[in-house]
């Protein structure tokens, strides 16, 4: 009997039919007999099948040999930035726009696809939907993400996840001055009630922390440096719009269209022309460091800011 680790991405989900997306070689019965028969944990905890997740808990699975239906993820020829690549893991510079991996909606043009096109070996402890996958970014988040070849190194950079030990900085362009250069946002996060694809902050949430310093103050936006200690589904976002700063171009979470009412019409037009040209949230991982799987070697990763978020710093200088 093997052991597979989960980390929850996506909340309001029955546990049984999150594990059925992972698990896919598995029948839904066949996942609900292993929940039924305490074989599946979610932060330690057994569950029920029909159990609600909320998004950030780890999920354990002990698997037996069930006979299973192989499934496959066709290949497909997608430019990726490759950062650095070894015999153990990858480090890609993600464009914005590419989802991770394949889902309802996104049956293939994922990352996955154009992982499996252009590796021969890559980890298999998610299932084979998600091979090499350890973390994931949102698909309008670009920057750097690391991707494991082999299960050895997925487990252990999947402990470096969980106990905290890797290292995560992002830029994000921000509406608005902010009071403080720097500081910490400790609130927590729990998906929205009326509305399960939306995180907002409330006492009921989990635990979230992230660290911000603002490098660069215009007249309209910032430029900050978030560096998250948990992570959080939407983490970043939800706290920068908590504090009254939401991502530019974050229409999710306020920082859209919506919010460019009340300025004079040539900045109005201004900033409506670079939302559309941006076509996205403004936040790029930027930074990424850890301990390597197999030497023990700390690495560290850094991706300039995308020429689309530096077209909206440049264009919003004039106005400073």
């Amino acid at each position: 009997m093997s052991k597979v680790l989960f980390h929850v991405e996506e909340p309001g989900t029955r546990l049984d039919l999150y594990l059925s997306k992972c698990l896919t070689a598995y029948s839904r019965t066949q996942l609900q007999k292993l929940i039924k028969t305490n074989h599946v944990t979610v932060d330690g905890v057994i569950k029920r099948p029909g159990y609600r997740l909320e998004g950030g808990e780890w999920i354990q699975v002990e698997l037996p040999e069930f006979p299973q239906t192989p499934i496959r993820v066709e290949p497909q020829d997608i430019p990726l930035s490759v950062v650095y690549e070894d015999e153990d893991i990858v480090i890609i510079n993600k464009p914005a726009g590419l989802v991770v991996h394949p889902g309802t909606g996104n049956p293939d043009g994922t990352l996955v696809n154009a992982l499996v096109y252009h590796f021969r070996s890559l980890s298999s402890v998610y299932g084979p939907l998600r091979p090499g996958i350890v973390h994931r970014l949102d698909r309008d988040t670009s920057g750097l993400m690391v991707v494991a070849k082999n299960n050895a190194a997925h487990v252990n950079l999947s402990d470096q996840f969980r106990n905290r030990t890797i290292g995560k900085s992002y830029i994000g362009i921000t509406w608005g001055t902010w009071k403080e250069d720097s500081g910490r946002i400790d609130e927590p996060i729990a998906r929205k009630r009326s509305d399960p694809t939306i995180f907002t902050v409330a006492e009921w949430g989990r635990s979230a922390q992230t660290g911000f310093a603002v490098k660069r103050s215009l007249r309209y936006v910032s430029e900050v440096i978030f560096t998250p200690k948990t992570g959080r589904t939407h983490q970043i976002r939800v706290h920068s719009a908590f504090l009254g700063h939401p991502i530019f171009g974050d229409e999710k979470y306020g920082g859209g269209k919506t919010r460019i009412k009340g300025f004079i019409p040539e900045v109005s037009k201004k900033l409506q022309k670079l939302i559309n040209s941006l076509g996205r949230h403004a936040l790029h991982a930027a930074e990424l460091s850890l301990n390597h799987p197999v030497s023990g070697e700390r690495l560290l990763f850094h991706s300039d800011i995308p020429d689309d978020m530096m077209l909206v710093i440049d264009e919003l200088s004039s106005y400073d």
